[in-house]
């Protein structure tokens, strides 16, 4: 039996590579003749550009940007031919956040393209994703050179005294570059679905500061660009999202440039069953997620799809209406304290589990 093996990364506890690997471990003790397919998947959040070097090789450039409150972070370029990827987590992440996440600034990210077209891109594809941040892009913008009558790198916080912003500068000092949003949401910059309402609480942010935070970057956005404000995407990364579509860029979904990059489609039409997973299973999967996508290319090829991951939060319908034939939780398995212990280790028993049940 052929498997193609294609999890996301179990937040907190594994990267994707090493949730594919954990996977195939425990299957093949279960199946030893097993033709297992390993492709770890990114949605542009955190492990982007691991999964893409990966895929794709290239050169990794080792940089220092800032991170969300000031201090140094290290990071990575990758180029492969005049294309950068970089992955905005990396400098601006929530494992980056120390302080107050409403002073969190995402100028990093914005140093990060720049240094990707000092090396010589001429494309740039920006993973958004995993990030900390919640300052409307301004961050950004300022890296890039955009003016202000107020403070553009200083968190949300510093937004709501901003009346007029000129991304001019930003857009010269970037011209005759390609930039790609590769985003796993949609939500735009503000209000109900925007990007402090959605992800603003699991930022740290607290519930009765969500309205303050969104008028600061509506704020922002009216002082700048607000049709551009309300469009897919600009939500994305705690509006990281935003600043990239200021100044030109385009918007495409992070696991749709993920699955091409590994040719999963391909690689799904030769396999008899598709296996994929991450740490939270649930309905917000299907807004981008690594599941929904790879349930999506698994179905193309007329092959089952079966999740494996850290909690399973939907039932039996709602699973698949995602696509997914079955799903098997972790925490359900060993228990929550084991799950985050040895993720590595329980994740292997799961799947030589389910490998009795679904391999031949």
């Amino acid at each position: 039996m052929r498997v193609l093996i294609a999890p996301d990364k179990f937040a907190g506890t594994l990267t994707a590579v090493e949730a594919a690997e954990a996977i195939a471990a425990g299957w093949r003790r279960q199946a030893p003749h097993d033709e297992l397919d390993l492709a770890p998947m990114a949605d542009g959040g955190p492990g982007f550009v691991d999964v893409l070097h990966a895929a794709l090789g290239g050169e990794l450039a080792a940089v220092t940007v800032t991170g969300p409150h000031g201090a140094p972070v290290p990071a990575v370029v990758l180029r492969v031919g005049d294309t950068a990827y970089v992955e905005s987590a990396q400098a601006a992440g929530l494992h980056l956040v120390d302080g107050d996440p409403e002073t969190a600034s995402s100028r990093g990210v914005g140093e990060l393209v720049l240094a990707a077209v000092a090396g010589g891109a001429t494309t740039v594809v920006v993973g958004l994703g995993g990030t900390g941040t919640n300052d409307g892009g301004a961050g950004v913008l300022a890296a890039w050179g955009a003016t202000s009558d107020g403070v553009l790198d200083g968190g949300a916080t510093a937004l709501g005294s901003v009346t007029h912003v000129d991304p001019a500068p930003a857009r010269e000092r970037l011209a005759g570059v390609t930039l790609v949003a590769a985003s796993d949401v949609d939500n735009p910059l503000t209000g109900l679905f925007g990007a402090t309402k959605t992800f603003g609480p699991q930022k740290g942010i607290e519930e009765e500061r969500i309205a303050e935070v969104d008028g600061w970057l509506e704020a922002f956005a009216t002082a700048t660009d607000r049709r551009t404000s309300l469009e897919k995407g600009a939500g994305a990364a705690g509006g990281i999202g935003y600043a990239l579509l200021v100044v030109g860029a385009s918007r495409r979904a992070g696991i749709g440039l993920v699955t091409d990059a590994v040719s999963l489609a391909e690689r799904a039409s030769k396999a008899d069953l598709v296996v994929t997973g991450e740490g939270a299973f649930d309905f917000s999967s299907r807004a981008g997620k690594v599941p929904y996508g790879v349930a999506g290319i698994a179905s193309e090829a007329l092959r089952p799809c079966i999740a494996l991951a850290g909690q399973v939060l939907v039932g039996s319908r709602e699973m698949r209406a995602l696509g997914i034939e079955s799903a098997y939780s972790l925490v359900d398995l060993v228990g929550e304290d084991r799950a985050f212990a040895a993720p590595a280790e329980a994740l292997s028993e799961l799947a030589e589990r389910v490998a009795r049940t679904w391999s031949r």
